[in-house]
């Protein structure tokens, strides 16, 4: 499947630090290869994001996604207290 970033994914990416950009990019690319690698911890998010998923990009930062038409579409990154609060 393809993978889109919005434009407000876009938008919080950026002012994260760089080392969490830099991890994101790495975490994609192993997403890109195989969205059910243990490491990235996808799972349901559902309760507080409708019809989304979520991918561990560090212990605390989150990359929710959802599957539209035959892609994955990433809407948010954050931290678990930033994204779940």
């Amino acid at each position: 499947m393809k993978t889109i970033l919005l434009k407000t994914f876009v938008k919080r990416l950026r002012r994260t630090p760089l080392k969490i950009q830099s991890k994101f990019r790495a975490r994609l690319k192993i997403f890109i290869e195989n969205p059910t690698q243990p490491i990235l911890n996808n799972h349901s998010v559902e309760k507080v994001f409708t019809g989304c998923r979520s991918i561990n990009i560090t212990g605390d930062y989150r990359a929710i996604f959802k599957i539209e038409n035959e892609l994955f579409v990433f809407v948010d990154i954050g931290t678990h207290s930033e994204l779940y609060s």
